[in-house]
């Protein structure tokens, strides 16, 4: 796991895997002095202090430290469900099950404003954070990271449990600190962005989520969810000529 200032939500987190993992990694910005170290430490965690390098290099950091046969990646505000706690014991104390498998994606359902969320572009929300040592790499454009494995990728059934957003002003705040990373990658290399971005990308993310997906399913929530959505990837483009724009009158 890595983490910034996380004293609120990492306690739940780390007490979700204390019974199943063998050894409990935390890498934690260096700056933090919120109290997330000690609550770790009092987790069983081991904790290593680091200068943030961006979502992909710490987690890199992180499960470099790992020292068993299979690992297992978690963010701060993630829970292990118990169902999913079962299945991984099951999964992997049989080799059966593991033979030719280089990791494990698992479902993730959120929590959003008083209610899970079960359908739109939020679930199943397949994440791949169970892996053999040595068979995966952190890669991807920060923030959005993902997991590269080498060899095949199973399935497991059970929800990994997601508390990321308390409120909608919370969300909302992280747009633009999550907008500003993704700009300056997309313009470092050269691309920019046109009417397809600006008028095609949008309005499908919101027709894909709470139409073909059956957002509508999850009440106002579920609308709020894909009309989000879409505005984020209206601003995310909107954002990158503005950047692109600046460097062309500003060289």
């Amino acid at each position: 796991m890595i983490a910034g200032a996380e004293a609120s939500r990492i306690g739940r987190s780390l007490e979700s895997v204390a019974a199943l993992a063998r050894e409990i990694i935390v890498v934690l910005n260096e700056d933090v002095s919120d109290g997330t170290e000690e609550i770790a430490r009092k987790a069983g965690a081991k904790v290593f202090r680091e200068p943030w390098k961006g979502h992909i290099a710490q987690k890199t950091s992180a499960a470099e430290k790992a020292s068993q046969t299979w690992v297992l990646g978690l963010d701060a505000d993630e829970v292990v469900s118990p169902p999913l706690e079962e299945e991984i014991r099951a999964t992997l104390g049989n080799q059966g099950l593991t033979e030719g498998i280089a990791a494990f994606s698992f479902p993730r359902r959120s929590w959003y404003c008083g209610r899970w969320i079960k359908h739109g572009d939020w679930y199943p929300d397949r994440q791949t954070r169970l892996w053999r040592a040595g068979q995966a790499v952190w890669g991807g454009m920060d923030p959005h990271d993902r997991l590269i494995v080498r060899g095949r990728v199973g399935k497991l059934r059970s929800d990994l449990h997601h508390y990321s957003n308390e409120s909608i002003a919370r969300q909302i705040a992280k747009i633009s600190a999550y907008h500003q990373e993704y700009v300056r990658q997309y313009v470092a290399r050269g691309r920019s962005a046109g009417l397809i971005e600006l008028l095609f990308r949008p309005g499908w993310r919101f027709v894909r989520a709470y139409f073909l997906r059956l957002g509508f399913l999850d009440g106002w929530q579920g609308f709020y969810i894909a009309a989000l959505s879409s505005f984020s990837t209206l601003t995310r483009y909107a954002l990158v000529l503005e950047a692109w724009q600046a460097g062309q009158n500003h060289p």
